[in-house]
């Protein structure tokens, strides 16, 4: 790629279990250097390792996987990364936590012991076009509505916590089939395919770099994903299947005509994330009901009144 077609900003997603003492000194730390940095973004610290996503310039986000890889805990550590014309947040959060991703197993994982096998995106694309496998998401339903793997099995939940239960009350048939598991960027099937095993499931396998990597692969080009893949950030949703397969397939909340825009409810005490037309966000105030829509502090009025003034 040359210069002249590069971005000036980076979007990083990555991840690393290995033990960090003292972790909440080193996100104390670390938000510190971030910000001195100019790198903004949410970046999880835990006892088993770190988490983040992060946005910045080509140069700031450089330097930040450069001393980030000189601390010998995170010298292999993976970078996705996506260009971009902007920053993708508006702050800058780096939160000690308990877990990287809060599943509150009661027989905690350990993926550097037990995880899935993990298949590289043209295997992954060889084995979900099989008959005897099984593929599951392990990702919240919200993320699933606006896009998934063909035929994958919509997990009823609304947080990581909740997985436990919804296996239990819906996977147990299938503990001898083959179970492949997938989520964004690969850091919740590191557990959540170990919890499978030690649940009893014999042969359970994982999307190595999630759907972030598998949508940049020139192999398989994103095929067999339909939709876009939900992101947590400004962006809220991106596009995988670069083939001629691309399709929307989440549907507006209030007209049910197919969309892929996710817009947050424009109650502040709300913030319902749902997928949203053009049309009816002008319609409905983007506001995902009446209560909402007559809120005092309505986001969605409070902006038209600012522009209305300022084109005055």
């Amino acid at each position: 790629m040359t210069n002249e077609m590069q971005k000036p900003y980076r979007i990083l997603l990555y991840y690393k279990y290995v033990p960090v003492e003292e972790h909440e000194y080193f996100a104390r730390k670390h938000l510190k250097y971030c910000k001195e940095l100019g790198v903004l973004g949410r970046i999880i610290v835990a006892p088993e390792g770190i988490n983040g996503t992060i946005s910045g310039t080509v140069e700031q986000t450089e330097q930040y996987m450069r001393d980030l890889k000189s601390d010998p805990r995170f010298e292999d550590i993976v970078f996705k990364i996506d260009e971009a014309d902007e920053h993708a947040f508006k702050k800058m959060f780096v939160r000690p936590k308990k877990e990287l991703v809060t599943w509150r197993f009661e027989d905690d994982v350990n993926p550097n012991e037990v995880t899935g096998k993990r298949l590289s995106p043209k295997e992954w694309m060889e084995m979900i076009q099989r008959d005897d496998v099984v593929v599951v998401d392990g990702r919240n339903d919200y993320e699933y509505e606006i896009g998934h793997f063909r035929n994958a099995i919509r997990p009823d939940v609304k947080a990581s916590r909740d997985f436990p239960e919804w296996v239990k009350e819906n996977l147990e048939q299938f503990k001898d089939k083959k179970v492949l598991t997938y989520c964004t960027g690969g850091i919740r099937c590191e557990k959540f395919s170990g919890y499978l095993l030690k649940e009893g499931f014999k042969d359970v396998y994982q999307l190595h770099g999630g759907i972030t990597t598998y949508g940049k692969d020139e192999e398989t080009k994103g095929r067999f994903w339909d939709g876009k893949m939900y992101v947590f950030d400004e962006r809220i949703s991106v596009p995988v299947n670069r083939t001629e397969e691309d399709v929307v397939i989440a549907k507006c909340y209030y007209c049910g005509k197919t969309e892929d825009r996710y817009v947050n409810c424009a109650n502040p005490d709300c913030n319902r994330q749902h997928v949203c037309c053009e049309e009816c966000e002008v319609k409905y105030k983007r506001s995902c009901s009446d209560e909402c829509r007559e809120h005092p502090k309505n986001r969605y009025e409070l902006e038209n009144k600012f522009n209305e003034t300022k084109a005055q």
